[in-house]
């Protein structure tokens, strides 16, 4: 739980002090993940960020179905639930102003650290897919969340990529199921989690080596 932990606060923590130096012409602009504009991008982060603390409010459910790698599966991203998260982060951006984004993202990602403080390692929640989670788990998928779209953000705003240390090594973990990628490729982690991501484009020399290393592919939707 530990390095999770640190992973998802080192990485809001930076996505915060990024937020506050934003101006007005900054969140108009578009992102990689149509039709998303930067501001829009934000407030699903928020969103996303903050899910844990309804989530362990409400009861525990008896044991764990998935682990992160399983919600990133890609039967979960149907095109309604993909619709559903498009709508939700636009309507998300109507309720926010400029000067207040960092702000809103402080209290969302500390309300979850908290609430993650307080629950027990072996806590199990469920998301919003209906699964049933151990915490340390979901909160995985938290730091992909934050670190991959903070990497969308850095490509729309022009700027270089602000992906924390932590975060990038529980996102590339999770991505590589744990092991080395093929040491013929000569990736860093920022490479690896922007090749399978879909943020880089594979070169045919890359995909012969991911694919005869059987390397894992999550699903990402929005």
């Amino acid at each position: 739980m530990d390095p999770v932990r640190a992973a998802f606060s080192a990485e809001c923590a930076q996505l915060t002090e990024v937020l506050a130096d934003l101006v007005d012409a900054d969140l108009d602009g578009p992102t990689d993940c149509p039709p998303w504009t930067v501001r829009e991008l934000i407030a699903h982060v928020r969103t996303g960020v903050g899910r844990l603390t309804d989530m362990l409010a409400a009861p525990a459910p008896p044991r764990a179905e998935v682990d992160a790698a399983g919600y990133f599966g890609r039967a979960k991203f149907t095109e309604q639930v993909d619709a559903d998260r498009i709508a939700g982060g636009r309507r998300d951006a109507l309720q926010v102003d400029q000067p207040a984004l960092a702000t809103e993202l402080e209290r969302a990602w500390r309300a979850t650290e908290a609430a993650v403080a307080a629950a027990p390692p072996d806590r199990v929640v469920r998301t919003r897919h209906g699964d049933a989670m151990r915490l340390t788990e979901f909160l995985r998928t938290r730091v992909v969340e934050v670190g991959v779209h903070g990497l969308d953000l850095a490509a729309a705003l022009g700027r270089p990529p602000w992906l924390t240390a932590p975060a990038a090594e529980v996102i590339a973990d999770l991505l590589a199921g744990g092991r080395p990628a093929p040491s013929g490729l000569g990736w860093d982690r920022l490479t690896l989690i922007r090749k399978t991501t879909g943020r880089a484009a594979l070169t045919a020399p890359e995909r012969t080596a991911i694919d005869a290393a059987r390397f894992r592919w999550l699903a990402f939707g929005r």
